[in-house]
């Protein structure tokens, strides 16, 4: 991913989670924070709930996925984290695609 870093460790994912902006559908929970940096940071949580470690690495891959293909319409300078639901587990990649195109959206970050 070009614009894209990831979220990697414990207290920046805490902080996205205590001071940015939550916005939920079925599949995925969406939480922003604006961080004024030329570039995105990504981070992707789902929980030991949804499934066995199959089932949770293929969420990581579609949710990964695809945002790499649409990183390009996403508006930089944010840190991004997504949480994947239970009903994400026998979805197709259309289906987590359509929920986080729905999820940027709502919150305005598509340029």
């Amino acid at each position: 991913m070009n614009y894209t870093e990831s979220l990697k460790k414990q207290q920046h994912f805490n902080k996205v989670y205590k001071s940015g902006k939550s916005i939920a559908n079925n599949l995925l929970v969406m939480y922003t924070l604006c961080d004024k940096s030329t570039i995105n940071h990504l981070g992707i949580s789902v929980s030991k709930k949804v499934g066995n470690s199959v089932v949770r690495h293929r969420a990581t891959r579609l949710i990964r996925e695809s945002y790499r293909l649409h990183e390009t319409s996403v508006k930089l300078g944010y840190n991004i984290l997504f949480i994947a639901r239970n009903d994400i587990t026998n979805k197709a990649y259309k289906d987590i695609e359509g929920a986080m195109l729905n999820l940027f959206k709502k919150t305005n970050l598509l340029k």
